[in-house]
């Protein structure tokens, strides 16, 4: 998935997919916990009142296919 980066005042924004937004169930208002990586150009975000998701079993074929 990409996103584009928008600017919103003086800050650059990307939106969060609706999909995602309603199969975590965040909400407008909600907090978010974030993390830099700087070294691999990475920001992780963790909403804190958000639910686990189920693993697909697409990951887990993947997943051994890989160690093979």
């Amino acid at each position: 998935m990409v996103q584009k980066v928008f600017r919103t005042g003086n800050s650059l924004a990307v939106t969060i997919p609706s999909r995602f937004v309603m199969a975590v169930g965040i909400k407008s208002g909600d907090y978010v916990k974030l993390r830099e990586e700087k070294e691999k150009g990475r920001l992780v975000y963790q909403f804190a009142e958000s639910r686990q998701l189920a693993l697909d079993e697409k990951f887990f074929k993947t997943r051994k296919r890989k160690q093979q």
